[in-house]
């Protein structure tokens, strides 16, 4: 949000669409404030040995944290920024195993890097602050920071999120929200809007379409549970059926967050699924007195949602000195007074439990209430034919 769906279009892949969830609507400092926009920082070069070579989502290169990083442990931080994980997890294919010391990931991708090779295992004992990361963010409750196995971890987790969708509630009355069937609301045709892309839109469907056809909690061609990205052939023409009849109430099919902004805003749209920066970016407005309606952001609806844990992995090739190094990275990066600062200027969910250190909106607006739903939605996975959805996808637009 693909590759997995934060991908193409968040990261710039094979879609040239401008949407990104890295597309910051910047950080919320306090309740009340504005978003603004967090420059990322790399450290200056110094004679200080070994540099600390990441592979990583630009938002987390904050000043301050990589200052007392580098004070800290005499060490350069030596980033590099890559667009989505299909980019990364082809550098590391490519050498960058011998390149990079820590490379950055989401959803099913950890996995796919330990199973190929290219990263190892991450020693938690070496990272204490990851007792305050909340369980729901850790093994065995979320089982993709370990392999298959669950014998190694093989990542630790950094922020969080969903593809959840957004509601203006004073248009939309409760009764109505809590369910996919939301999209497909007949009642609120041409006040409907989804992204441009077509993996969240199918993954999404696919959800209901699995739910309709009564084969979400059966037993599956591969024997694994149930996945939005491992469609049946049977689920994704039930999911285009769906897609088709949904095309029918957009009003348009958003290209960026700020487009989405200004058609919720003014009062065109009134229900999108998003990755919550639109949300909380209204919600901010409304306490500020500047929007006069309330906005609603079901992050799990009740067939099933979307999301994605950002995390931290350890390159195969690091050496025993950039190992320990890189353990100090994320031990450093999950502290909480840095941690306060990652939530605060990236925006996103955190998956350390900081609520002692945020006013009760910001609790509210981070999602540290919410880390239950996290560990229930479909994390992001890369479809299992390509060739498939894009040729559903023609057939919805053809439509």
């Amino acid at each position: 949000m693909s590759n997995t769906p934060r991908d193409p279009l968040r990261r710039k892949g094979r879609r040239c669409i401008s949407l990104t969830r890295r597309k910051m609507l910047g950080g919320i400092a306090a309740a009340g404030a504005t978003f603004v926009a967090a420059a990322p920082f790399i450290g200056k070069a110094r004679a200080a040995s070994p540099d600390l070579r990441l592979l990583m989502w630009q938002p987390y290169a904050i000043k301050e944290t990589v200052q007392g990083f580098e004070q800290k442990f005499k060490s350069r931080f030596s980033p590099t920024f890559f667009d989505g994980n299909s980019e990364a997890f082809n550098k590391m294919k490519v050498g960058g195993t011998k390149d990079f010391d820590i490379v950055m990931g989401d959803g099913f991708w950890p996995r796919l890097y330990f199973r190929q090779g290219l990263t190892q295992s991450v020693d938690y004992s070496k990272i204490p602050n990851m007792s305050g990361v909340f369980p729901d963010f850790l093994p065995p409750k979320f089982p993709l920071l370990a392999d298959e196995s669950g014998a190694n971890k093989v990542a630790a987790p950094n922020c969080w999120g969903g593809y959840g969708i957004t509601v203006n509630n004073s248009r939309i009355p409760d009764e109505d929200i809590g369910s996919i069937s939301l999209l497909l609301n007949e009642k609120y045709k041409g006040h409907i809007s989804t992204n441009s892309r077509f993996e969240e839109n199918i993954a999404l469907m696919g959800i209901l379409a699995a739910t309709n056809l009564g084969t979400i909690n059966g037993e599956r061609p591969d024997g694994q549970p149930f996945n939005p990205y491992k469609l049946t052939d049977a689920e994704l023409e039930e999911t285009k059926k769906l897609l088709i009849q949904q095309k029918k109430l957009l009003l348009t099919r958003y290209q960026d967050y700020d487009a989405l902004d200004r058609l919720m805003r003014g009062g065109a749209i009134w229900a999108a699924p998003e990755f919550s920066e639109t949300y909380r970016h209204l919600t901010v407005l409304r306490k500020e007195g500047k929007l006069d309606f309330d906005v609603k952001h079901v992050l799990k609806p009740k067939e099933g949602g979307l999301g994605w844990v950002d995390t931290w992995m350890i390159s195969s090739e690091a050496d025993s000195e950039r190992v320990e190094l890189a353990h100090h990275w994320i031990n450093e990066l999950l502290q909480k007074d840095n941690y306060v600062r990652v939530v605060r200027s990236t925006g996103y969910g955190g998956t350390v439990d900081i609520r002692d250190l945020l006013t009760p909106d910001e609790v509210e607006l981070y999602f540290q209430n919410r880390s239950a739903e996290a560990s229930q939605l479909h994390m992001f996975d890369q479809p299992s034919s390509p060739e498939k959805w894009e040729r559903i996808w023609s057939d919805v637009e053809a439509s």
